[in-house]
């Protein structure tokens, strides 16, 4: 790529001169200084972890690397995840996106970021927002049982993942299928000092309420459990208690039922209280040492938890069940075989469900088999390890990262020479180190370590990690690959660091040396077939499911796989996968060990580079040429070199770009012409040509400088020479404007002398034939005049109310006073009005409603009108049911009250609440807050209430009515004025019609079959609020009295 101006260091290692170890470390430490953490080796991308947040994420950058080329802007991951989507839907080549790097390098990280571009870019749509949304909550979930705290990383991945996300031909996703690896199950049981356990034990225990965590018979308290280190229960920058309920949600919108999810955690809880079963030494009759459970009450709450019998429990945990085909020996198990039995279950449990979340996951997300797919694969896997003390799980990781390295190799020098065979550039042989030797070394399946291991696990008779090694040495004696003590001591080499028990063997990334102390035991990885059977006879459906084998119907005395063999098939698996994809490569790198930001060791990355194999990455790719770039790109960016290509070039990009280079004198030996893209050999003749056109750049500008310069000259001197002529041409103007106005105003002097003059003329001549007319309209004015005068002096206050004004002083004033008071009122009434808020307004409307309705008509009319209209006497906002009974177009409620509704068999009262809408009455239980009635106002016939203070009125339907009631309400409301008032305007505004209420003493209320007749009289002394009393009078009438 160019090296581009402004850039910190080179961006694309293959550019790098001189290509040492020390320049490349140098120019990965200038980089992170400035906070530029990405690096490329030509399509390879080198993440250095920065330990904070960097403002260089999110919707903008998307669009930003979505927009370009992979080489037009900064080294990003972005930049990758794009090349490798677009190739995906464009060229439909399955692509695989392989992340690799220490634990604490940020490989957990780039996976999210490269999942959320590739989120962010594909298509949109309901099922495919909901597939994207499930394929990135994967992550909280597996990070939660598959992550701890380590002394490197307070998030590390222990286990490998290899997702294949499935995409349509339009390049939206469809699904996923996810593939985990060598979960580190031991840590389930031991920890090192400064570490975690696994995420999910710390989340439920903070997290969890009080209800979950005694239906799980757990304590809050996280030093309670010996299966937890208590030294390091708390995580700077971590809230387990919200990462519990972020689980919870993501399980849920992944799809696992609320069972499901409760039973995941009974069994987490199980394996936290098994590290709480301690055992203690018992002796049998014939003195042979057993063992037996100390304190039985962590064994009976786990059997009550899962369905089991905490005996047989016991049973299975302090002995062991000897079966062959002919007879079944029952032995005992003394402390530490049955401390050993209660770890390998605990392990057991955690492992198998960890693989059950990952299976129930692929459910959620798999594809159906029929649909046609595009498949891209995101591989997060453990790093090369080198460790103080390397054991089995470090061997298997080696051996894991000898394969990547070797498909990496292999699809690289593939890659190039697919691209020069493409081109139509010869090829040139490239020596690099070949790792198959090694490879061969671990995996041979007859001659292999591997298969050496599985050899002597099968093995009868004495078994040890010592006689293993003994066939090692006796096998690889000769291995120029492979060292021990013995083959040393045989070539009479003396290394004192290599112990009696160890083994070394020479990776790519240098040599490894192992401790085979547990090699066999780990393994083998045996459960004893008792808690396998005990585990199934729980009646625990999740539990019995993770151990099939433990059915004593389908007995099996086959030896289940060796974990090398296992984990040797998933490898092999991986591989013919990632074989039959276009890989992408992201290298991520740990700049310091203590997770410090702006840190950076060069002997820690110096041994990274070494692991990743950097150096020899950035060698092949400059095997034959270091750069190359397409004919139209190259053009655009180097033919301001040459005159015969700047500024205008009309030919083709290739003939354009031999011109410039012709003109250039560089060595055709540094060159080579493709079919589409121009080679450079050396990075020196980049360089050069990048100089070159930095010269150029400045000759360029400074004559854009000298034309910039001169027009700006120009332009002034025409600016100031308009400048004045106009200046110029304004003052003559001005001038003549002012002689000309001087001129104007002596010729209209003249003229109004002139006027003047025959004016008094005329005057003289016919003032006395006029003189009574002018006298009696001089003087009628006067009185006018004084009259209005006076009025104006002497006008009542603006207040609406106040109707005085002052008497006229004339009678023929009289018709123009009664004008003026009326105008005067109008305008007191205007402005009254327009200090009005929209609310007091409608209040006021409402009240002019309620003067229509009873003014003079209703005896308790005049107590409401001083009381303004609330609407709401039942506090409806702190009852979101009864708000919801309305409908969503109804509007507001506009009355919310509690009436009391006759019985017209009996007279009785009961409380109902009344909600009035703008286009129902609804009637509903005042306990139950459900709608019991409603009655659309199309239904109402008319109302009828009484002349007398009370608040009895009655709801007429009309006979049309689909309302499902027994006939008319009798209703009884404390707000009889406002609720018709209101009734009134919704009726009219919803069915343009008016609502009939009539006031009398006697009115009839339907029944289905018939009616009955209401008579309201006045008790003796009624006053204020009134109360009724209720009374049948024979079967068709009832009487209501006012008291």
């Amino acid at each position: 790529m160019p090296v581009l101006e402004g850039s910190v260091g080179v961006e694309d290692l293959v550019l790098l001169e001189p290509l040492e170890e020390s320049s490349l470390l140098k120019n990965l430490q200038l980089r992170h200084e400035k906070k530029e953490i990405y690096t490329y080796i030509g399509n390879v991308v080198i993440s250095v972890n920065p330990y904070q947040q960097l403002p260089i994420y999110g919707p903008e950058f998307i669009a930003k690397y979505q927009d370009y080329n992979f080489y037009e802007l900064k080294p990003h991951i972005y930049a990758l995840a794009n090349v490798a989507y677009q190739s995906l839907k464009d060229r439909d080549r399955d692509q695989c996106i392989l992340i690799t790097g220490e634990s604490g390098s940020g490989k957990t990280e780039a996976s999210k970021l490269v999942m959320s571009y590739v989120a962010a870019v594909c298509g949109k749509g309901e099922q495919v927002n909901s597939v994207k949304e499930q394929l990135l909550l994967s992550n909280p979930v597996l990070e939660a049982f598959g992550n701890a705290k380590t002394i490197r990383n307070n998030n590390s991945s222990r286990f490998g993942k290899y997702m294949d996300i499935e995409f349509d031909f339009k390049g939206s996703p469809l699904g996923g299928i996810i593939t985990n690896y060598l979960l580190e199950k031991s840590r389930v049981v031991k920890q090192l000092k400064g570490e975690r356990n696994f995420h999910i034990f710390y989340q439920l225990l903070d997290g969890a309420d009080a209800q979950l965590l005694k239906a799980l018979k757990l304590e809050r308290d996280a030093s309670g459990y010996t299966y937890l280190n208590r030294e390091g229960s708390r995580v700077g920058g971590m809230d387990d208690a919200s990462n519990f309920r972020a689980l919870q949600n993501a399980m849920t919108v992944i799809g696992f039922s609320e069972e499901e999810i409760r039973q995941v955690l009974e069994v987490t809880a199980m394996v936290l209280k098994l590290g709480n079963v301690e055992l203690m030494d018992e002796f049998q009759a014939n003195g042979i040492a057993a063992s037996g459970i100390r304190d039985g009450r962590d064994l009976q709450e786990i059997g009550e938890m899962i369905g089991l019998n905490s005996e047989e429990l016991e049973r299975a945990l302090c002995s062991r069940t000897m079966e062959t085909a002919k007879e079944k020996v029952v032995t005992v198990l003394n402390v530490v075989q049955a401390q050993y039995a209660r770890d390998a279950l605990a392990k057991n449990i955690y492992s198998r469900l960890f693989d059950w979340i990952v299976n129930r996951i692929n459910e959620s997300i798999k594809v159906g088999t029929g649909e046609e797919k595009k498949v891209m694969g995101v591989l997060d896997i453990y790093g090369f390890e080198i460790l103080e003390d390397n054991s089995f799980e470090q061997f298997v990781i080696n051996y894991c990262n000898e394969k990547l390295q070797q498909i990496f190799i292999e699809l690289t020098l593939k890659e190039e020479q697919e691209e020069y065979k493409r081109e139509g550039i010869p090829w040139s042989k490239v020596d690099y180190f070949d790792n198959g030797i090694i490879c061969n070394l671990i995996e041979h399946s007859q001659r292999g370590i591997l298969a050496m291991l599985d050899e002597e696990c099968l093995r009868p008779g004495v078994v040890s990690d010592s006689t293993f090694l003994a066939k090692l040495n006796q096998l690889f004696s000769s291995h120029s690959h492979y060292e021990s003590k013995v083959t040393q001591n045989a070539q009479r080499q003396y290394d004192h660091s290599m112990g009696l028990s160890c083994f070394r063997i020479c990776h790519y990334a240098g040599k490894v040396t192992y401790n085979v102390t547990s090699f066999i035991d780990k393994n083998n990885d045996l459960l004893f077939r008792d808690l396998s059977q005990a585990m199934w006879k729980a009646r625990h459906s999740l539990l019995r499911s993770l151990f099939p084998e433990g059915n004593p119907k389908q007995p099996s005395l086959k030896r289940p796989p060796t974990a090398g063999a296992q984990f040797k098939s998933s490898v092999a698996t991986l591989m013919k996968n990632l074989y039959s994809k276009n890989p992408n490569y992201i290298r991520c790198i740990k700049p310091n060990e203590h997770q410090q930001q702006g840190q950076f060791s060069s002997e820690l990355v110096a041994v990274q580079v070494r692991y990743l194999g950097l150096l020899e990455n950035v060698r092949v790719r400059r095997a034959g040429y270091a750069y190359r770039q397409a004919y139209k790109s190259f053009l655009e960016r180097y033919r301001l070199l040459s005159r015969s290509t700047w500024p205008h070039w009309n030919g083709g990009d290739r003939e354009g770009v031999e011109q410039c280079l012709k003109e250039l004198s560089i060595s055709s030996e540094e060159l080579a012409f493709g079919k589409t893209k121009l080679f450079i050999r050396s990075p020196k003749t980049l360089f050069y040509l990048e100089e070159q056109r930095r010269l150029r750049l400045q000759q360029l500008a400074t004559l854009i400088q000298k034309i910039y310069r001169g027009w700006r000259c120009r332009t002034h001197y025409q600016q100031m020479r308009k400048s004045q002529i106009l200046i110029s041409a304004w003052f003559r103007g001005n001038k003549q404007k002012k002689h000309y106005g001087k001129m104007k105003r002596s010729a209209l002097l003249i003229q109004a002398f002139v006027r003047g003059w025959k004016a008094r003329k005329n005057y003289r001549k016919y003032f006395r034939s006029g003189a009574a007319l002018t006298l009696s309209n001089f003087i009628y004015r006067s009185l006018a005049q004084k009259f209005l005068l006076n009025l104006k002096n002497n006008l009542p206050s603006t207040k609406v109310l106040d109707k005085r004004w002052p008497a006229a002083p004339y009678k023929c004033f009289n018709r123009a006073n009664q004008e003026l008071q009326q105008l005067f009122h109008q305008w007191k009434c205007k402005k009254f009005w327009d200090q009005l808020s929209p609310r007091q307004v409608q209040v006021l409307k409402e009240k002019l409603r309620a003067s229509e309705l009873f003014k003079d008509k209703k005896a308790s009319y005049p107590q409401s009108v001083p009381i303004p209209f609330r609407g709401d006497y039942i506090g409806l906002q702190k009852n979101p049911k009864l708000q919801k009974l309305k409908g969503k177009e109804e509007g507001p409620i506009l009355v919310a009250e509690t009436v009391k509704k006759v019985n017209r068999g009996n007279g009785k009262t009961s409380a109902r609440i009344l909600l009035l809408t703008r286009g129902h009455v609804i009637l509903t239980d005042s306990k139950k807050s459900q709608a019991k009635t409603v009655i659309g106002l199309d239904s109402v016939a008319g109302v009828s209430v009484t002349s007398l203070q009370d608040g009895l009125f009655s709801l007429h339907l009309s006979e049309t009515s689909s309302v499902d009631s027994k006939g008319d309400f009798l209703l009884v409301s404390d707000h009889l004025i406002e609720l018709l008032a209101k009734m009134y305007q919704a009726m009219l505004d919803a069915t343009q019609r008016q609502l009939s209420v009539t006031v009398t003493e006697k009115f009839s209320v339907k029944f289905k079959e018939g009616s009955v007749l209401v008579k309201v009289i006045q008790g003796p002394g009624s006053h204020g609020n009134s109360k009724l009393s209720f009374k049948k009078r024979g079967s068709d009438c009832l009487e209501v009295t006012v008291q």
